[in-house]
């Protein structure tokens, strides 16, 4: 199989290299594309500068900061046109293991998308404040409840496709960004009645550079899983299914 990663930056040149080098490390037979928001500290001119840029390194210039979503889904979109077989996603930051991509990857053979997972048996966090462990547990909680999602983790950013499995969920047509997008994916995929398994992670907070967390990421959540819950019972039905569903079988720990 092909295998392609997708990281998204914005403004990242303290670490962009590190990751770089860290990725190309863990998986020797994968190419990765760099999405950048056109950075201003000079982090695609970095990527560029890498001895393994236009070989297994590529980079997609994007003219401005449009979010997260939107840069995943130009990734996406640039990974599907050339027939990779599997797009790993992850954060620029090291805050996503590189050295666990080939254990997501694996997952692939039995399921249809692979979740990094903080929140199974063997993963968790480090280096967060108490802050930051309330709103993530209480997010993932919320996002359980009302979508009825048994993924511990719905809004972990670190993941692994299949081809047909991006295709199917329907990403590129997804319009949120930050935290709801992760959600989105995940939500979509469950409706779509594709297989979910999570593996176990640490995720590490940055040690480099500033997060892209804010106020109106958290919000935009908040709001679209309401959204999202209300078109169902509205509806009666799912509102991204286009085929019929058939039982997931997530993992749980």
């Amino acid at each position: 199989m092909t295998t392609i990663v997708v990281i998204p930056t914005y403004n990242e040149a303290l670490g962009v290299r590190t990751v770089l080098d860290e990725v190309l490390r863990s998986v020797p037979d994968a190419d990765i594309l760099v999405v950048d928001d056109n950075s201003p500290d000079g982090t695609g001119a970095l990527v560029e500068a890498h001895p393994a840029y236009l070989t297994r390194l590529l980079l997609l210039t994007r003219s401005e900061k449009d979010g997260l979503g939107a840069a995943y889904r130009a990734g996406f979109t640039w990974a599907l046109a050339r027939d990779y077989d599997v797009i790993v996603q992850m954060d620029a930051d090291l805050s996503h293991p590189p050295a666990k991509i080939p254990e997501l990857v694996a997952a692939l053979g039995q399921a249809d998308v692979a979740i990094g997972s903080r929140y199974v048996r063997g993963g968790g966090v480090d280096n967060w404040t108490w802050r930051r462990r309330v709103i993530s547990r209480v997010g993932n909680a919320y996002v359980r409840v009302v979508l009825g999602l048994r993924v511990r983790d719905a809004t972990a950013g670190f993941r692994a496709f299949r081809r047909d499995s991006l295709l199917r969920l329907g990403v590129l047509e997804s319009q949120s960004n930050g935290y709801a997008f992760q959600i989105e994916n995940t939500w979509r995929a469950s409706r779509m009645g594709l297989t979910t398994t999570e593996v176990p992670i640490t995720f590490t907070d940055r040690t480099v550079g500033e997060s892209k967390m804010s106020t109106a990421i958290i919000r935009e959540a908040v709001l679209r899983v309401l959204a999202w819950r209300w078109h169902e019972i509205r509806d009666r039905r799912p509102a991204t299914a286009t085929t019929p569903m058939r039982r997931t079988s997530d993992a749980r720990s």
